[in-house]
């Protein structure tokens, strides 16, 4: 197998996981869980989006958790921001880097942004300087990438449409999202390996959500491909309030034991990221989509009778 020896995990829990849940976690729960991740080892964690409250009211506390959470050195704390008052408010908020997205089919950025995919991206190309001349870094999402709950099945064209205008604009980091489980194995190889080729300037990262549960080999298949970063979100929470069905990402703790079980690093220390994953379960009312939780550490040996 072609495979990297290292993997970046970025944690995306605290931001897309917790979004679609109708309960809402309070302020201080999630300041923990942000702070626990980080110690678990995750460099790079979504913190929350700046969106308009009545659009997602579980994330209307962005702007006091971003400010009362632990900076630890060398820890990335995102935000993602969809358009110009996310992108004012995320820059008051200092973080590392700012997250745009947008969807690469007209019928979800519509769902999603009440808008076209090219008045998107003209609003990118006055984001984009923005954010780069107050030292924060910035990247760019594409939702759908694999499919689209309303067109269905995405020609690579319409990636290139919006990658062509990504790197136009200066953004180096670009994340593929397979926003509702569509995508297989040979499917995510073959996309991404033709998008490495195109474009070997960028930095691709993969966000897979596990709605049928294809998640971790599509992983697999990225890695032999060449993809190193991935979003994750632990407990397998998240979801998108604009894709119908939409299931969680991929569990963290599951990605974590696999590419330990494999010899890849990670840097997380996975016995503190299950504490983590317990404190989830803690505050949400519902079963985690976690094999890892369920199920426990592999090689925890029972006596011979």
């Amino acid at each position: 197998m072609n495979l990297p020896k290292k993997v970046t995990i970025v944690e995306v829990g605290p931001r897309d996981g917790f979004q679609n849940e109708r309960q809402f976690i309070p302020t201080e729960k999630k300041i923990e869980i942000v702070n626990a991740l980080a110690r678990a080892g995750l460099m790079n964690i979504q913190v929350s989006s700046v969106v308009h409250p009545k659009a997602v009211p579980q994330l209307a506390d962005a702007d006091e958790v971003m400010a009362k959470i632990d900076r630890l050195p060398g820890v990335s704390y995102r935000l993602l921001a969809p358009n110009m008052k996310g992108v004012q408010r995320a820059l008051a908020l200092k973080p590392d880097k700012i997250n745009l997205m947008m969807s690469v089919t007209e019928s979800h950025n519509r769902s999603n942004a009440n808008r076209s995919i090219e008045e998107s991206l003209k609003e990118f190309e006055t984001l984009v300087p923005m954010i780069l001349e107050k030292g924060i870094a910035v990247s760019g999402g594409m939702a759908c990438g694999f499919g689209c709950p309303f067109e269905g099945k995405v020609a690579v064209a319409q990636l290139e449409r919006v990658a062509d205008r990504y790197v136009a604009i200066g953004i180096k980091g670009v994340g593929l999202a397979d926003t509702v489980g569509f995508a297989s194995p040979k499917q995510v190889y073959d996309t991404v390996a033709h998008l490495l080729d195109k474009y070997p300037d960028v930095q691709w990262l993969l966000h897979l959500h596990n709605h049928r549960d294809l998640a971790l080999a599509n992983i697999l298949a990225a890695m032999q491909a060449g993809i190193t970063q991935f979003d994750a979100a632990i407990g397998g929470l998240g979801g998108c309030p604009y894709a119908p069905n939409a299931a969680g990402n991929v569990a963290t703790e599951d990605l974590v034991n696999m590419l330990a079980e494999m010899g890849i690093e990670t840097g997380v220390d996975l016995d503190a990221l299950l504490q983590v994953a317990e404190m989830v379960r803690q505050v949400i009312p519902h079963p985690l989509n976690s094999a890892l939780l369920k199920a426990g550490k592999p090689w925890i040996l029972a006596k011979a009778p």
